[in-house]
């Protein structure tokens, strides 16, 4: 839903919804050539023919004879490495990561036969150096796929690859243990050990002589003839020999995948806490209002960072056009003191690159970007690229608008709604021009301190436009982020999130019951991951969910606890922490005097003072992401079972920390119920204790495969459980009280 007046229906569906290196002393790179070296790739020679005889036969009414193709080059590689992922548009568009965010590689690695395979994942860092290898390992028995978690340390555009090859030392070792003890072949099988100990030492680099006097040594022992036969194949089997061969591995024969790329961008670009407010509410005067100013609004800076946000996003900031200018609740019919709509862009007072004077001048916007950083806080600016009547381009540039058949402008329209105060852009007129004109803008803001930009409606422009914007600002200014507001059909917004978006609005507000928060989150954290990361907003100007409407002070708690522990991303629309609720009709989901068209002034104060705000909810929530890696992260989400539909159960982890979530959907009645615990997903036994602290009250409990819940409705419908260290394992345990 956009966040401006020009609405559309509400989705009814949704999409069907840095490099870590290996273990210690593990190379950097894979071996150089030599055995186990990947072999170059070349085209194999063209399959032998015999055209010339066809084309010298004579015959009374020759026939031209085709001459055979080449032959192609091989679909696979001699040890096939299908289905590489994380994949973006068949590899057209890099995957996309953050510094220090865990994913997984995979691909699918067999040969035919018994021997064993195994497989790397190779990466190169932006500067075309290969990077740190990682083993990968079979995901589950038998099914030939493979995966390896990484963690790039920085940021650029890395590449990676999967080689895979056959493991001959594994399969010999497979071999052996069966038939040395069984009599079969005794020496033989020793010898051919031998051997191939004999080739993986010649592949050591002569520097690591430590290496090569290992697996020589294992060598010797093997034809060492001399020992107990248990003896000498022991000799091949230590840790030590196990350890120079994690390194060294002999590789025989070697595949590798088509090189893909991946994206790494900042952490802010998965992991934040976002704030919406509108400047020109917060004047401090109730009655009457007064317009605000940046210098007044900058007043409210700390408050916003002292709950712990770290992006404040400013809707509109630029002058509004006065033509067919709408009053309060969307009416056609302002005042002369009605502000009207900030996303109905320009006047004569200027255009996206200018700043409304009711706001104050562009020395005022500094002072008050500096000041937020001086918080810890990032500005997020809207950029809505659409036009009042009075935009300066509408002049300059009427190539860039659609006219019709009268001459006329066309305004924005939804039928049987009417958008008067606002032009669409017509792309195709002149679509250089209005590409180099929105870069020399977004650089604008850019020498003013913004990094981040929220996009309205970006589904309602071609996706060509957004790719070669957004790749003209980040092929030099990597670190500036684009939030994509796209609540709109799943295909477009897949897509913005593919060609660049680094973040996108999602269904989460329309998403409320267990079985559609679990079906959407799952989907969300699964392969689309690697392309569209999701900011989930409680509220928006356009958006006040009948969820919210109806279960009062309690829904609007247990919203913002899915929200910042679904995931990485969360934000609210002030007000929120008041909960606000009142819609502009029944059925509707706008707001009753919606701050789109008024000033909105709030009394933040006499709410603290009279316990009518969710701050303190919203401060811990923001303190515990802060504090839980788990958190942090989309891609490590899993669900448990509960055995009510009102209450949902799901945990993040990252390394160690492991975060459970036990949540009551039901604003308005408490539920009871048993959640049982998927113990091995978390690494624990089946039948392992363990205590796990709630970070919302600070209590202790000690969970195990099931435990009994009681939550009320109320600021605290959720336990928010941190898993400290495992107990002994024991039978039973403790449930919560």
């Amino acid at each position: 839903m956009p966040a401006t007046h020009h609405t559309s229906a509400t989705p009814t569906t949704g999409p069907a919804g840095a490099a870590s290196a290996g273990p210690p002393g593990r190379d950097a790179r894979p071996p150089a050539a030599g055995p186990g070296a990947a072999p170059a790739r070349t085209e194999p020679a063209p399959a032998a023919g015999s055209a010339r005889a066809a084309a010298t036969t004579s015959a009374p009414d020759p026939v031209p004879t085709p001459v055979p193709a080449p032959a192609r080059a091989p679909a696979v590689g001699r040890i096939p490495v299908l289905d590489v992922a994380p994949v973006v548009l068949r590899g057209r568009r890099p995957a996309k990561a953050v510094v220090g965010e865990e994913f997984e590689i995979s691909a699918t690695v067999f040969r035919e036969g018994h021997d064993a395979v195994a497989a790397d994942v190779v990466l190169t860092d932006p500067e075309g150096r290969p990077g740190p290898w990682t083993p990968m390992r079979e995901l589950a028995p038998g099914t030939d796929r493979w995966g390896a978690r990484v963690s790039l340390p920085a940021e650029g555009l890395w590449t990676f690859r999967v080689d895979a090859w056959g493991d001959p030392v594994t399969t010999w070792r497979h071999h052996a243990r069966i038939k040395i003890p069984a009599g079969q072949d005794v020496e033989l099988v020793l010898e051919e050990g031998a051997r191939l100990y004999e080739r993986a030492a010649g592949g050591v680099p002569e520097e690591d002589g430590r290496a090569r006097e290992v697996l020589r040594t294992a060598v010797d022992a093997l034809r060492d003839t001399a020992r107990p036969v248990a003896s000498r194949l022991a000799a091949a089997l230590t840790p030590e020999v196990d350890r120079v061969l994690a390194r060294r591995p002999l590789r025989d024969p070697v595949s590798a995948s088509e090189e893909l790329q991946l994206r790494v961008e900042r952490e802010r670009a998965l992991f934040g806490s976002w704030y919406e407010f509108f400047p020109r509410s917060e004047s401090g005067q109730l009655d009457p209002p007064m317009h605000g100013t940046f210098r007044t609004a900058a007043e409210r800076l700390p408050a916003i960072a002292e709950m712990g946000f770290d992006v404040v996003y400013l809707p509109p900031i630029h002058p509004i056009g006065t033509t067919f200018r709408k009053g309060p609740n969307n009416t056609l019919s302002p005042g002369p003191e009605d502000v009207g709509v900030p996303w109905a862009i320009g006047s004569s007072e200027g255009g996206h690159d200018a700043i409304h004077p009711a706001l104050g001048t562009l020395e005022d916007f500094d002072a008050f970007v500096a000041r937020a950083g001086e918080l810890g806080l990032e500005i997020a600016l809207d950029f809505a690229l659409q036009c009042s009547p009075d935009h300066p381009w509408v002049e300059k540039h009427p190539e860039w608008f659609h006219h019709r058949s009268d001459g006329s402008i066309a305004y924005a329209e939804n039928p049987p709604k009417k958008y008067q105060d606002i032009y669409p852009i017509a792309f195709d007129a002149d679509m250089d021009g209005i590409v180099a004109e929105t870069v020399r803008v977004l650089r604008h803001w850019m020498d003013h301190g913004v990094r981040i930009f929220r996009v309205d409606n970006p589904h309602t422009k071609p996706v060509v436009f957004w790719e070669r914007v957004i790749g003209e600002i980040n092929g030099r200014d990597p670190d500036v982020l684009f939030l994509a507001e796209a609540f709109t059909r799943p295909a477009m917004m897949h897509t913005l999130g593919a060609v660049g978006f680094q973040q996108s609005y999602t269904y989460f507000t329309w998403r409320t019951t267990k079985e559609e928060l679990t079906e959407y989150l799952t989907e969300l954290s699964g392969e689309a991951a690697a392309y569209m990361r999701p900011n989930f907003f409680a509220n928006t100007p356009d958006i006040l969910h009948a969820y919210l409407q109806h279960g009062g002070r309690p829904a609007f708690a247990v919203r913002a606890i899915l929200a910042a522990t679904l995931s990485p991303t969360w934000g609210i629309y002030s007000g929120y922490e008041l909960c606000e609720n009142t819609p502009l009709r029944p059925g509707s989901e706008e707001y009753l005097d919606s701050e789109k068209y008024q000033l909105r002034p709030r009394d933040w104060a006499a709410a603290a003072r009279e316990g009518r705000t969710l701050a303190g909810l919203i401060t811990e929530l923001n303190a515990i992401r802060r504090r839980s890696p788990a958190l942090r992260q989309l891609r490590d989400l899993h669900f448990h079972h509960a055995d009510k539909e009102e209450v949902l159960v799901y945990s993040k982890q990252r390394g160690s920390n492991i975060v459970l979530v036990v949540v009551n959907l039901d604003p308005f009645h408490t539920q009871e119920a048993t959640v049982s615990l998927d113990m091995p997903h978390l690494g624990l036994d089946w039948h392992e204790v363990v205590p796990v602290r709630d970070e919302l009250t600070g209590d202790t409990y000690s969970w195990g495969r099931a435990n009994y819940v009681r939550l009320e409705p109320g600021d605290r419908p959720a336990h928010v459980l941190t898993v400290l260290r495992p107990s002994s394992p024991q039978i039973g345990g403790s449930p919560t009280p």
